[in-house]
C-alpha cells in the first residue's frame, strides 16, 4: 500500500459551518464527520461491514481500555488494530486521560510520570505517560493519535482548572515530541481550560506554538449544559486554525453536533448511538423514541420512514418493542445500527446543506427537534 500523505482542506463554507475533507492512508473522511465509538475493538452490537455500509468514514479506538485488554502486544502481533478487528476504515485513538480519571480505582497524577493508577478490572497498577500513551497509539497504529492530557471534571474552581490545563499543556508537548515527524500519519492537540474563556484561548495558543496536525475541543461533555457548551465554541472557534480539522471530543446529541458545526467543528465522536440502542432509545427524524413504550405494542409502521442509507424499515415498532420486552439482543442490534445510520444520514445531510448554501435553514428546522 502506498502511503498517503494526512491533508486537510476545506471546500465550502456556509458562515461558519466548513465542508471539508481529510485524506488519509486508509480512506478520505468527509467532514463534518460522525466517529462511531470502538472502545473495545467493535462498535458494540454492530458488525464493522454494516458501519462502513452506514457511510461511516472513520471510527474510534480507545487507547486505555484495549492497553488493558487484550493487551498491546497481541494487538501488535497482528500488525495493529485495524487487523485485529478486521477493520479498513482510518482509526483515530484517543490518548485514555479521560478512562483514567473516570474509571480507575485509584489514580494519583504526577506531572513527569504521568497518570498512575489502578485497573478497573483487577486492580493492577499501571503508569501512563504522555510518551508512554503515544507509544501505545503508534503500536495500534492509528492513523490520529491524540496527546495525553487530564480531563477534570466541571468546576468553578479557577486555579484548579488553570493547574489541570497547564498540565495537559506541558503533556501536549510531550506527546508532539514523542510523536515525531510521520506525515502519513496525525496527531491533534487538546484544548482544555473548562468553561473559562481566558484559559481556554491561552491553551490553543499554547499547543498552536506546539503545531499539531489538528486541534480537539477537549473538557466538555463532563456536566456541563448546552447552552455552556455552545459558549465555550464561540469563544474560541474563531481563532482555531482554519486550514486544520477542528475536533469536539465525546459530543454528542443531534442537536448538539448540529450546534457545533453551526460553529465551525468538523469532527465528532460519541457512544450515544450505541448506548442508546442499547436501551431502547432510538433517533429519527421526528425526534426520539423510547421503543419500550406500551403505545407500540401495536404499531406496525416503520421505526422512521425517512432513512435512506440502510433498509431497516422491514422491521416494525411493533416487533421492535418485543425484542426489547423479552430481552432479545436483536432488539439491541438492531436499534444500535439505526441509531448509528441515522446519524450518518444527519451528517450526510449536514455536508449537503453546506454544500448547497442552506445549512443555516436546516440547521434553524432541526436544531430543538433532533
Amino acid at each position: 500500500m502506498t502511503l498517503k500523505k494526512f491533508t486537510f482542506n476545506v471546500i465550502e463554507k456556509n458562515k461558519q459551518a466548513r465542508l471539508g475533507l481529510i485524506k488519509t492512508s486508509r480512506g478520505n473522511i468527509d467532514t463534518p464527520a460522525f466517529m462511531p465509538v470502538g472502545t473495545q475493538g467493535t462498535i458494540k452490537g454492530v458488525f464493522i461491514n454494516d458501519i462502513i455500509k452506514t457511510e461511516s468514514h472513520i471510527i474510534l479506538g480507545n487507547t486505555y481500555h484495549l492497553m488493558l485488554r487484550p493487551g498491546i502486544k497481541r494487538i501488535e502481533s497482528l500488525g495493529g488494530l485495524h487487523q485485529f478487528m478486521n477493520c479498513k476504515l482510518p482509526i483515530l485513538t484517543d490518548s485514555g486521560g479521560f478512562q483514567v480519571m473516570s474509571l480507575s480505582k485509584l489514580n494519583k497524577i504526577d506531572k513527569e510520570k504521568g497518570a498512575i493508577f489502578q485497573s478497573h478490572i483487577d486492580g493492577k497498577k499501571y503508569i501512563l505517560s504522555p510518551e508512554e500513551s503515544i507509544k501505545v497509539q503508534k503500536s495500534l497504529n492509528s492513523d490520529i493519535v491524540m496527546v495525553m492530557d487530564e480531563c477534570p471534571k466541571k468546576s468553578d474552581d479557577y486555579e484548579k482548572i488553570k493547574r489541570s490545563m497547564e498540565l495537559s499543556m506541558y503533556w501536549a508537548d510531550r506527546s508532539k515530541k514523542a510523536f515525531g515527524s510521520n506525515p502519513h500519519k496525525a496527531i491533534f492537540g487538546i484544548i482544555q481550560g473548562g468553561l473559562f474563556k481566558d484559559l481556554r484561548v491561552k491553551s490553543l495558543e499554547w499547543l498552536l506554538k506546539i503545531d499539531f496536525d489538528g486541534y480537539a475541543v477537549g473538557g466538555l461533555a463532563v456536566g456541563e449544559t448546552q447552552k455552556e457548551m455552545f459558549s465555550v465554541l464561540d469563544d474560541i472557534t474563531n481563532i482555531m486554525p482554519n486550514d486544520k480539522p477542528r475536533y469536539l471530543m465525546g459530543v454528542g446529541t443531534p442537536s448538539d453536533i448540529l450546534g457545533a458545526v453551526n460553529r465551525g467543528i468538523d469532527m465528532f465522536d460519541c457512544v450515544l448511538p450505541t448506548r442508546s440502542g442499547r436501551t431502547g432509545l432510538a433517533f429519527t427524524w421526528d425526534g426520539r423514541i423510547n421503543i419500550r413504550n406500551s403505545k407500540y405494542q401495536n404499531d406496525n409502521t416503520p421505526l422512521d420512514i425517512n432513512t435512506s442509507k440502510f433498509d431497516l424499515n422491514k422491521y416494525s415498532k411493533n416487533y421492535l418493542n418485543h425484542l426489547f420486552n423479552t430481552n432479545e439482543m436483536l432488539g439491541s442490534m438492531l436499534l444500535s445500527l439505526h441509531n448509528i445510520n441515522f446519524y450518518q444520514e444527519l451528517m450526510s445531510a449536514i455536508r449537503r446543506n453546506i454544500k448547497n448554501g442552506t445549512f443555516q435553514q436546516f440547521h434553524d428546522k432541526y436544531i430543538n427537534k433532533l
